[in-house]
């Protein structure tokens, strides 16, 4: 994993726990977390999988967590 990519896998940890704080006083910086992911996003080389660059661009958020965890983001919720 590239430092790009663990800087993206961090953030999007953060953002996972932020949102599940959301109702927390004070709220975290949401737009704070969304401007990083977007500057990492643009910071990725034009090697990158595929597959992450496509869920980045899309901010299918938890794909690419999912993606950088060595998880398959296609397989869904049954494990059937």
């Amino acid at each position: 994993m590239t430092a790009t990519e663990q800087e993206l896998l961090d953030t999007l940890l953060e953002l996972e726990d932020a949102v599940a704080h959301v109702n927390a006083d004070p709220k975290p910086d949401l737009m704070a977390l969304f401007a990083r992911l977007d500057a990492l996003t643009v910071a990725m080389p034009k090697d990158a999988p595929s597959d992450l660059l496509h869920y980045l661009h899309k901010k299918s958020y938890q794909k690419a967590r999912l993606f950088l965890q060595g998880q398959d983001p296609e397989a869904g919720a049954c494990p059937h």
